[in-house]
C-alpha cells in the first residue's frame, strides 16, 4: 500500500504542474522574443535606409553647394543650384521626419525586447529552481521506495508465491488492500465487525490457515488484538 501511495505522490507532485506551466509560457516567450527580434531586424533595415536616403540628399546639396559658393557657371546655372538646394533642403526634412519616426518604432522594439529577455532569464531561473525542488523531492521519495521494496521483497520470499499470488488478486479489486489486520473482532479493511460464528471459526482454525472476512474478502491477520474467544 505505502509503494502505491509513494507512486501517487511522485505521480501528482504540484512541481510537475508548476514545471508543465513555466515550460508551456516559456515556449510562448520564447516565440514571442523571436517574432520581436525579426520585428526589430526589419525596423533596422529600415532606419538603415533611411539613414542612406537622408546622406543622399545632404551628399547632393554638399555638391551644389560648392558649386554655388564656387561661382561658377552661367547665372542660369547658379539660380538652378540655388532652385535645387531649397528643394533638397525641403526633402531632407521631410526624409529626416520619417527617419526619425522609423529610429523611434526601433527604440520601442529594442524596449521590448529587452523586456522579453529579461523576463526570458527570470522565467529560467523560476524553472530551474522548481526542476530542482521537483528532483529532491522524486529522490526522497525513491529512497523510500527502495527501502520499502527492499522489505516487502524479503515478506514475499517468506510467504510464498501462492499467498502472493492470492494477496495480489485480492489487492487489486480492494482498493489496493489485501490483507487487514483483525483488531477487536473488526476487520481493518471494511471495519465490520464480525459475527460469533466467524469468530469462533476463526479460533478454531491452524495458525498457518489462510482466513478471509466474509464481508470484503480480504486476509485476516490474527493478532493478540483480535479479540478472539479464549480456547
Amino acid at each position: 500500500m505505502r509503494l502505491d501511495q509513494i507512486e501517487h505522490a511522485t505521480s501528482n507532485l504540484p512541481q510537475h504542474r508548476e514545471v508543465t506551466a513555466l515550460e508551456d509560457e516559456a515556449r510562448t516567450l520564447d516565440t514571442q522574443l523571436v517574432n520581436s527580434r525579426t520585428a526589430l531586424s526589419d525596423v533596422q533595415r529600415e532606419v538603415d535606409k533611411s539613414e542612406a536616403d537622408v546622406q543622399l540628399v545632404r551628399d547632393r546639396a554638399a555638391r551644389d553647394r560648392a558649386r554655388l559658393d564656387a561661382g561658377t557657371g552661367t547665372a542660369k546655372d547658379l539660380q538652378a543650384l540655388q532652385h535645387e538646394l531649397a528643394s533638397l533642403s525641403r526633402r531632407q526634412s521631410e526624409l529626416e521626419d520619417i527617419e526619425l519616426e522609423i529610429m523611434e518604432r526601433a527604440e520601442a522594439l529594442a524596449e521590448h525586447v529587452t523586456v522579453l529577455e529579461r523576463d526570458q532569464r527570470d522565467l529560467a531561473t523560476r524553472l530551474a529552481e522548481v526542476v530542482e525542488a521537483r528532483d529532491l523531492a522524486m529522490g526522497d521519495y525513491a529512497g523510500e521506495r527502495d527501502t520499502v521494496a527492499g522489505r516487502r521483497a524479503a515478506t514475499v520470499e517468506s510467504v510464498g508465491e501462492d499467498l502472493v499470488a492470492l494477496y495480489e488478486r485480492i489487492r487489486s479489486g480492494n482498493g489496493g488492500i489485501g490483507a487487514s489486520e483483525l483488531s477487536q473482532r473488526r476487520c481493518g479493511g471494511c471495519h465490520m465487525e464480525l459475527n460469533q460464528v466467524d469468530l469462533n471459526r476463526i479460533t478454531q482454525a491452524p495458525a498457518d490457515e489462510v482466513l478471509r472476512c466474509e464481508e470484503c474478502g480480504r486476509i485476516l491477520v490474527r493478532t493478540a488484538e483480535s479479540g478472539l474467544p479464549q480456547t
